[in-house]
């Protein structure tokens, strides 16, 4: 073991490969917080500028369907990030991100008009709170949540054919069901995510590859505390009088 307080020059120092593989996936990890903090950040910005413009809100309410086309847009964009990430540049894969993460922007300035500050407020910390705890429970358990995958994937589908279901229906039993359904789902994904993440980061991938998979994991988190915000906006939203 070399002496700490050595002072012969050039001493070589080497970590073990357990720490190395330790500090490999920290940086990993790093680089996707990194980056889905600063797509929230871009919707943020955008939603922000957006709401205070009265011409682009105007316009945008006059244009109903223009939310409709974004709405489309991002869910095209998040297919081709996920499914096409192995055929894509890293550059690629940044753009088509921070693209998506700026459209959902606009659909979030309606958000911002539609809900008071306070409640949008509560919802964002109560949202961030339960995000921070379900990701410190992915990463840390011992338990494997891979077999969790595939009912969260049904749970996810049962959400969403809800709300699209009580878009005609209206019914307010159906919504709350929704509502915390929902809640459980998207908990229970970002665990899902979380531990996934921390597997990619372990499993010795390197270069664009473990880069690209840096973006496909943010926009993996990015969306699961994307949708628990709006479900807690759900339940905490006070609208603008």
């Amino acid at each position: 073991m070399p002496d700490p307080f050595s002072t012969e020059p050039d001493a070589p120092t080497t970590l073990p490969a357990g720490a190395e593989a330790q500090l490999a996936q920290q940086s990993f990890l790093s680089s996707v917080f990194g980056w889905m903090f600063l797509g929230l950040a871009l919707t943020a910005g955008i939603a922000a500028y957006v709401a205070a413009s009265t011409d682009m809100l105007d316009w945008l309410e006059e244009n109903p369907f223009a939310y409709l086309g974004m709405f489309l847009g991002m869910i095209g964009l998040v297919a081709v990030i996920s499914m096409g990430i192995n055929k894509i540049s890293f550059s690629v894969a940044i753009f088509l991100f921070a693209l998506f993460a700026a459209v959902n922007g606009f659909i979030f300035a309606a958000i911002l008009e539609a809900y008071t500050t306070a409640s949008i407020a509560a919802s964002f910390f109560t949202a961030a709170g339960m995000f921070g705890g379900m990701a410190t429970y992915g990463y840390v358990t011992k338990r494997d949540l891979s077999s969790m995958g595939s009912i969260l994937f049904m749970g996810l589908i049962g959400v969403i054919i809800g709300s699209v279901v009580n878009i005609f229906w209206a019914n307010s039993i159906l919504y709350w069901f929704v509502t915390f359904a929902g809640v459980i789902v998207f908990c229970g994904l970002t665990a899902y995510d979380m531990q996934k993440i921390k597997r990619i980061g372990a499993s010795g991938l390197q270069g664009d590859d473990l880069r690209k998979a840096s973006i496909l994991g943010a926009l993996s988190l990015y969306l699961d505390f994307i949708n628990l915000f709006l479900f807690m906006l759900r339940i905490f939203g006070s609208a603008r009088s």
